[in-house]
């Protein structure tokens, strides 16, 4: 154990450059809009909030290491070579017998989360390793079974959700379809290849329908014992309808097996939306139905999309907390959300706590410092929705729904001075009218060169906090 724990604290050193591309959700070519009213209502609430946080919280967190893909034995995969990987496997799950996080504080992440700016949250309840984060009946392999379950909160999830509906937060439960540790996904009697099942379905279909029916069931206690949620946030889309399998799932180094893992979503979905009704439905990269937003991963689409769609970026370089994390500068997520909102998406900043439940000093700081910009500058960006030309130069638009009004967000390098005068082309405001930089309020000159908008910025305008190397401007077109 001593040696095994060694190997944890190398692999916290390691952990932040480990190439997880092959674990990484691309987004689906094809989009499906829905048919019921509820959830085209809830879709369009979601759709104004634009900037939302993942909280990437569970075992993974103690040793600090990328979340639970070193259970996985794909050769993207990283290991100590001189430790079994049946040994390693026995050593990760045994984390739940010393997982005690004794500062669990969601009212600090939900407070840091407020400060951003943010508007909606996505929680982990279960990620692939199969350690819920919540009190669930259907397996003593959780949170409020182990160590911590003498704490008040041991009900992790509860208290987490509590906290964000009280800061006004729209609220998500990730959920893993796969599960590692469930001798009916993963059985011991084989060996575990890759993230697929390790067994045949067809030999075997009471296994798996004894996994269809405990994800069931799991999911039906988030759904009727957690209070009011908005989305319910499906990862691992290799877990899938046999025909659904396509080129972009091929891509992933997996290997797909020829066997149909279906977990039932029309019986899923039923009982969700029963008990919630009006739920968001994000079956990731499976197209259809229960997908009513797509979730591109570390990128940004090239192009503007037409449809409901979040880009799923951490603030750091992993997902999970890792000590010594390189954390993104305030500048550069101002710069990732502008771009995403005005290509018609939102952006789902990943956040992980410490093993002790907190969040980590610089996190906390670097979302309070995003969200001075955001408390100046949200009208660009809340509620907002696409213009067709969305970006000029350094230049990113978007427009309010009633298209009447249209934002401007100028984007330049934080470390350089300012200008005294920006210009764009397209997007031309009313003649005549008022052009507001959010920044203070203040009206700014502009004018008009046949189809280039030059806007002359205050001289008194300093490169301060609250600018972060973008500048909104709002205008009539109309």
């Amino acid at each position: 154990m001593k040696k095994l724990n060694l190997v944890a604290l190398v692999f916290l050193l390691l952990a932040v450059n480990v190439n997880a591309q092959d674990g990484v959700h691309q987004q689906s070519t094809v989009y499906e809009w829905p048919a019921d009213q509820k959830v085209k209502a809830k879709l369009d609430k979601w759709e104004d909030q634009k900037f939302g946080m993942l909280i990437h919280w569970g075992l993974y967190a103690v040793p600090g290491i990328i979340e639970s893909w070193e259970l996985n034995s794909e050769s993207w995969i990283e290991r100590d070579s001189t430790i079994a990987y049946e040994d390693y496997k026995k050593w990760y799950w045994g984390l739940s017998k010393t997982f005690y996080p004794s500062k669990f504080n969601p009212d600090q992440w939900a407070k840091a989360g407020k400060d951003a700016g943010m508007k909606y949250m996505i929680f982990t309840t279960k990620h692939h390793d199969g350690f819920a984060m919540f009190d669930t009946k259907q397996s003593d392999f959780n949170i409020a079974s182990g160590p911590f379950k003498a704490n008040p909160k041991a009900d992790v999830t509860k208290y987490v959700f509590e906290s964000f509906r009280k800061q006004g937060f729209m609220i998500g439960a990730y959920f893993s379809k796969p599960d590692w540790h469930s001798q009916y996904f993963w059985w011991s009697k084989y060996a575990t290849p890759d993230r697929n099942t390790n067994y045949d379905i067809r030999k075997h279909p009471w296994r798996w329908n004894q996994f269809k029916q405990f994800s069931f069931n799991q999911l039906s206690e988030l759904m009727h014992n957690y209070g009011a949620i908005d989305i319910l946030w499906l990862d691992g889309g290799w877990v899938r309808p046999l025909e659904t399998v396509n080129d972009e799932v091929r891509s992933w180094g997996a290997a797909i097996p020829e066997w149909s893992q279906d977990i039932d979503m029309p019986k899923i979905s039923g009982m969700a939306r029963e008990a919630q009704p009006g739920l968001l439905m994000v079956d990731r990269t499976v197209h259809g139905p229960y997908e009513n937003y797509q979730t591109p991963e570390q990128k940004i689409p090239e192009k503007q999309l037409d449809h409901p769609w979040e880009s799923c970026l951490t603030l750091g370089n992993a997902w999970g907390f890792v000590a010594n994390d390189k954390y993104k500068q305030p500048d550069e997520v101002i710069r990732s959300l502008v771009e995403v909102v005005a290509k018609g998406g939102s952006l789902l900043l990943g956040v992980g706590p410490r093993p002790d439940g907190t969040f980590p000093e610089v996190a906390v700081s670097r979302l309070e410092q995003i969200g001075k910009w955001m408390k100046v500058n949200g009208k660009a960006i809340y509620g907002t929705r696409i213009t067709a030309d969305y970006h000029n130069g350094n230049t990113w638009f978007t427009q309010s729904k009633d298209q009447l009004v249209k934002n401007a967000v100028y984007c330049f390098k934080p470390d350089h001075n300012l200008p005294s005068i920006i210009e764009w082309e397209g997007n031309l405001p009313k003649k005549g009218s008022k052009m507001i930089l959010l920044n203070g309020s203040r009206i700014v000159k502009w004018e008009l060169n046949g189809n280039t908008v030059k806007v002359y910025l205050p001289k008194t305008l300093k490169n301060s906090p609250d600018v972060y190397g973008a500048l909104a401007f709002s205008y009539p077109v109309k």
